[in-house]
Formats: C-alpha cells, sequence, structure tokens
C-alpha cells in the first residue's frame, strides 16, 4: 500500500469515526471514581427526602411572630423537639413552637424555623425577639435533587463530588463503560526494558513508560514489552496482545528503514489500515488501523515525535474506546509570549510552560535544545498551530492543551 500524508485533522477524524466503544458493567458506589458513566444518569429520589431545618432553633408559625422584636417579644409554648432522623410527630398550632436540630423535618404547620440566639428558652415556653417571614431556615424537599432529573450525561469521567451526588440520588451501583486494556509494545534493538541491566549503546524504553503512565492516569489496565528488530518476534507479540487486550500501541519501527517492521507486519496480518504518515510535526510517521477489530497506534520511536502522535491521536482514540464523549486533553486559553512559527502545510506542536499572572496565563514554549526528554517532561502545555497557519505573534490569544 503506498503511504500518503493526510491531515491531522483527517487522521484525528479517521482514529474517532472508527474506534468502537468498550461494552459495560455494574461496579459499587466506591469503585467509580474516574469510571466513565456508560448512560444518562437520572435521581432515584428527592434530596433532601422532606422539607428540613437549616438551623438549631425552633419551628414556629411565621403569622404568630410577625411583629416580634427585641422590645415586644412574643411567647410561644413549648410543645415538642425534634432531630435529624428523629421527627416530631405532632402539628404546630397558633402560639406554639418546636425545638429542632439541624437537618431534622420541619413539623406539621410550621412554616420557618428561628435560629436560637433569637429565642430565650424557658422551662416550658419560648420568648421569641423577631419575625421569620415563610421559608425561613427551611430546606425544601428536592433542592438538591429532584426525583427524576438527569444528573449526568453518559461518558462524563466521574469525579468524588459527581460519586456523592449519586449517592444522594439513592444510586448504589452504576454502569460504566469497561476501562480499556492496552498492550504497549516497544520495538528496537537498541531499546531494553527499565531494570534490565545498563548495556553500552542500549537505551531504556522511557517512551513506553511515559505512555503507560498516560493509560495508568486515565485509568486504564496496561500491559508493557519490548521487542528486538525481529520480524518474527514482532509478528508474535502483536498476535498475542491482540488475543488479550482491547487496544495496542507500538513504540518505535514505525518509519521507513530496513529496521522499521511495525506496519509491514501489520499489513501482512490483515489489519485494516486507516492511515499512515500525518502531517504532523513532530510525529509524521504516526500510523493507526484495526487488528481483528481493535484499534492500533502505530507511534514514531523519537520521544518528542512519539509524545505528540500519542497525545494528539493515539489518547482520543483510547479515550473514545473507554466511552468519553470528549477524548481530548482540557484547554485553557493562554497569551503567547514570544512568537510561535511553523510551516504553513503541517500541524505543529510546540510544548511550553505556563506563567500565571494576576489576569491571564502565558505560555512560554520550550526548545529541545540540550534536552529532548527534559524539555518534555518540563512541559505544562501544548499549543497547536493548525495546518495553514505559519506564524502565530506574541500576545495573541489562542487554546494551549494542559498536560500538568
Amino acid at each position: 500500500m503506498e503511504d500518503q500524508y493526510i491531515s491531522y485533522e483527517e487522521a484525528r477524524q479517521l482514529t474517532l469515526a472508527h474506534t468502537p466503544v468498550l461494552p459495560s458493567e455494574t461496579v459499587t458506589l466506591l469503585e467509580l471514581v474516574g469510571r466513565v458513566t456508560a448512560e444518562p444518569l437520572y435521581a432515584k429520589v428527592d434530596s433532601p427526602s422532606v422539607d428540613a431545618s437549616l438551623k438549631d432553633g425552633y419551628a414556629v408559625r411565621s403569622a404568630d411572630i410577625a411583629r416580634a422584636a427585641a422590645a415586644a417579644p412574643v411567647r410561644l409554648r413549648l410543645i415538642g423537639h425534634a432531630a435529624a432522623g428523629n421527627p416530631w410527630s405532632g402539628t404546630v398550632l397558633p402560639e406554639t413552637a418546636v425545638r429542632i436540630l439541624t437537618g431534622a423535618q420541619i413539623p406539621q404547620g410550621a412554616d420557618a424555623v428561628l435560629a436560637e440566639e433569637f429565642v430565650l428558652a424557658e422551662e416550658d415556653s419560648v420568648l421569641v425577639t423577631r419575625d421569620a417571614a415563610p421559608g425561613y431556615n427551611i430546606l425544601p424537599r428536592g433542592c438538591d435533587i429532584e426525583m427524576g432529573q438527569q444528573l449526568l450525561p453518559a461518558g462524563i469521567r466521574l469525579r468524588p463530588p459527581q460519586v456523592g451526588l449519586l449517592a444522594a440520588a439513592g444510586w448504589t451501583e452504576v454502569r460504566v463503560v469497561q476501562q480499556p486494556r492496552v498492550a504497549i509494545i516497544a520495538t528496537g534493538d537498541e531499546v531494553i526494558a527499565p531494570g534490565m541491566p545498563p548495556q553500552p549503546g542500549k537505551l531504556f524504553a522511557s517512551n513506553l513508560v511515559t505512555l503507560a503512565s498516560w493509560c495508568v492516569q486515565y485509568g486504564m489496565q496496561v500491559t508493557t514489552s519490548v521487542v528486538a528488530d525481529d520480524a518474527t518476534s514482532i509478528e508474535a507479540e502483536l498476535l498475542r496482545a491482540a488475543g488479550a487486550h482491547d487496544a495496542l500501541i507500538t513504540s518505535g519501527g514505525a518509519w521507513k528503514g530496513e529496521h522499521d517492521l511495525v506496519v509491514g507486519i501489520l499489513d501482512r496480518l490483515g489489519w485494516t489500515r486507516l492511515y499512515h504518515h500525518v502531517r504532523l510535526g513532530p510525529g509524521k510517521a504516526a500510523g493507526m488501523g484495526l487488528l481483528d477489530g481493535k484499534p492500533v497506534f502505530c507511534l514514531p520511536g523519537g520521544p518528542p515525535s512519539n509524545h505528540a502522535a500519542f497525545l494528539e491521536l493515539a489518547l482520543p482514540g483510547l479515550l473514545t474506546l473507554g466511552g468519553q464523549r470528549e477524548p481530548d486533553l482540557p484547554t485553557l486559553i493562554v497569551e503567547l509570549a514570544e512568537d510561535l512559527r511553523g510551516q504553513i502545510d503541517w500541524t505543529q506542536c510546540i510544548h511550553g510552560r505556563f506563567e500565571r499572572l494576576p489576569d491571564l496565563i502565558r505560555f512560554h514554549s520550550l526548545k529541545p535544545v540540550s534536552s529532548r526528554l527534559q524539555m518534555m517532561a518540563e512541559a505544562e502545555g501544548i499549543v497547536l498551530i493548525p495546518e495553514g497557519v505559519a506564524h502565530l505573534p506574541a500576545g495573541a490569544r489562542v487554546l494551549a492543551q494542559i498536560l500538568a
């Protein structure tokens, strides 16, 4: 198959359009953080389930104390006591009051709660020194959550307060998308796995660890392997990984040299190649296809190219696989600290750091002058110079992807 360069946007759309979403499973509330909702979620109950008191004080009829003041207190007969979980079952009649604690159900007949600092308690009565309008210090039933309302859509990665919201709404188990099982395979005679003894001329597989760390951060289940530049070994590892995982990532061997074997092996295995070579700098050797219906992302071996191709193409695909409806890195608006220049017929990835000022965030580009890896480790964000644009001037406001 003849390799043809396609635009970054086209590659991204092909990735998202051809990546399936995994099936769902049911998990308990305490397993939900970081999981992705598989369906819209609706409230099963009202919360609070009753009209409740916001204060420790006294439940009263507002009409009885409409003229109450410090100089002219109103006396009410004390007829009961209500606490959270232990409501008072009677009715607040004219010129009576019920002692009530925070969270307790408002007794029948009462329509306001007066805080205790405005009440002088006596043995069997109280003196009220101010008025209270209807509804005062009352938390209405269903004001936090109304039964039947949609709380969350499908495709949301759940945060702790959202899990608490679901608990308040009556959920104990929730259907979520299965977490992708991702195999990351580093290829190259020069690459050795971290933990192996150092060898002259060899490199530890830092790309492998970087990619795996990104996947773990998003809750994916990851296995890694390192394979030499041997067609038989690479083919065996690809077949093994495809049988046990939902997606594959290869690192290295994606270009056109005599040791770049991965794409050719995948062609022989009959994958559906969607693209190979993207007008993305760095990251042009990126490829993507489907092997037995499972997405395979072929990434170049150079660290900046590997990182950019993963973040801009592979990661959105993996997040789509995991059910996320917005499968992109988060963004914020930044002001450029200096001119950024790219190639007009390519999309260019510029790594940088953020300077946080009182009224804006400024983006300073980073260049791999002495160390590509240190530049990547320092980067807090990426600005994309889109295809068709060769220059972004200093002071321009643009979107930056957030890495840190």
